[in-house]
C-alpha cells in the first residue's frame, strides 16, 4: 500500500485536532475562521474530506455518534502525532507566499491612492480585531497560536503603513 502524501492541509488538520483534543470538520472550520484563516487560506471543504482521508490512513482516529446527526469526531492517533512532530521538526525553505489583490491591480496600473483609501480602512478593522484577540492572551496555554498573532500584528502595521504612503503618492 503507497503511504499517504501529506500536504499542508494535512498538517492543519493534524495540528488542530492534536490542540483540540477532538474536533468534527465544523469545529475544524470554526477554528481556521478564528486563528490560522488570518493567515493561511483554504477551502472549507478540506476541513471535510481531510480528516476522513487521515482517518483511513491511520493518522485520525474517528468517532461516530450513534444518533441525530451522526457527527464525526476526530482525534489524533500516534501514527498522526509522529508525523507532526517531523513535520514541526523538519527545516522550512523558502519565504511565505505573498497574494494580495489590491498589489497585484497597483502593479497592473491602478491608482494607488484610489486603491490605498479601501485598503486603509480594511487593514485597520483587520489590526483592531487582532488587537481584541491578544488582549485575550492570559499567558497560558500553547505559544504558537500567540506567537503567530504577533507576526500578523507585524504585517498588518507594516501593510497600513504602506498603503498611507501610497494615498500620497
Amino acid at each position: 500500500m503507497q503511504e499517504l502524501r501529506l500536504t499542508p492541509t494535512s498538517f492543519i488538520v493534524l495540528g488542530l485536532i492534536e490542540l483540540a483534543g477532538e474536533a468534527t470538520p465544523y469545529d475544524l472550520k470554526q477554528a481556521v475562521r478564528v486563528s490560522l484563516g488570518n493567515f493561511w487560506t483554504l477551502q472549507h471543504a478540506q476541513l471535510y474530506s481531510e480528516p476522513e482521508r487521515l482517518a483511513e490512513a491511520g493518522y485520525l482516529k474517528e468517532r461516530r455518534e450513534e444518533t441525530g446527526r451522526r457527527r464525526r469526531h476526530y482525534s489524533i492517533t500516534s501514527k498522526g502525532t509522529k508525523a507532526l512532530d517531523e513535520w514541526r521538526e523538519a527545516p522550512v525553505e523558502g519565504l511565505y507566499e505573498l497574494r494580495d489583490p489590491a498589489l497585484l491591480k497597483v502593479f497592473f496600473g491602478a491608482d494607488p491612492a484610489a486603491v490605498a483609501e479601501a485598503q486603509i480602512d480594511a487593514h485597520r478593522s483587520k489590526l483592531a480585531e487582532l488587537e481584541r484577540l491578544q488582549a485575550l492572551d492570559d499567558g497560558a496555554g500553547a505559544r504558537g497560536p500567540w506567537l503567530t498573532l504577533e507576526a500578523g500584528l507585524g504585517h498588518g502595521e507594516e501593510s497600513l503603513r504602506y498603503w498611507e504612503r501610497m494615498r500620497k503618492k
